[in-house]
């Protein structure tokens, strides 16, 4: 995050954005994908086609609507099969085989690394999501940025002012 010196108002999605994307390709069976999000400690990642394209975003809110028909297992700290939180998905083995194309929230939210903060920010209120895929002028994933990225700004410029 390149924040230091600069307003917080002028801050762009660029300067906040993660480099770091993991992005799941759209044919991934489910269960794959959720090991990916697992191994990279996230909770949401772009969904890309066969070009890399975003198509979509698969988070932990699609889990939850996956799970919702299943059957909770109770937890009681105990469980060595605990969930430590509510997107954790307990017995992967169940999860199905079918494409993360089928479960993803499709036509996110992705906007260019030239967007400002303050519309970032209010798209994420409009939209009720804690994340917004930043593309490049092919719709290819360069960076992410989510609710905790702009509170940091927050932080971070408050702290120079």
């Amino acid at each position: 995050m390149r924040v230091a010196n600069k307003p917080f108002t002028s801050l762009t999605a660029g300067d906040l954005m993660s480099r770091d994307v993991t992005a799941i390709p759209r044919h991934l069976t489910l269960k794959s994908a959720a090991h990916l999000l697992s191994q990279a400690h996230i909770s949401g990642a772009p969904v890309v086609d066969s070009v890399g394209a975003c198509v979509g975003v698969i988070s932990s809110t699609d889990f939850v609507h996956w799970a919702e028909g299943q059957q909770a297992v109770r937890c009681d700290g105990a469980h060595p099969m605990c969930a430590c939180s509510d997107w954790q998905v307990l017995d992967a083995e169940s999860l199905p085989a079918e494409e993360v194309g089928n479960y993803m929230t499709p036509d996110p939210v992705a906007v260019g690394p030239d967007t400002r903060v303050g519309e970032l920010a209010r798209m994420m209120l409009d939209a009720h999501i804690h994340r917004i895929i930043i593309v490049d002028q092919n719709r290819r994933p360069v960076g992410v940025v989510s609710s905790t990225d702009i509170l940091a700004a927050v932080a971070n410029t408050a702290a120079f002012s």
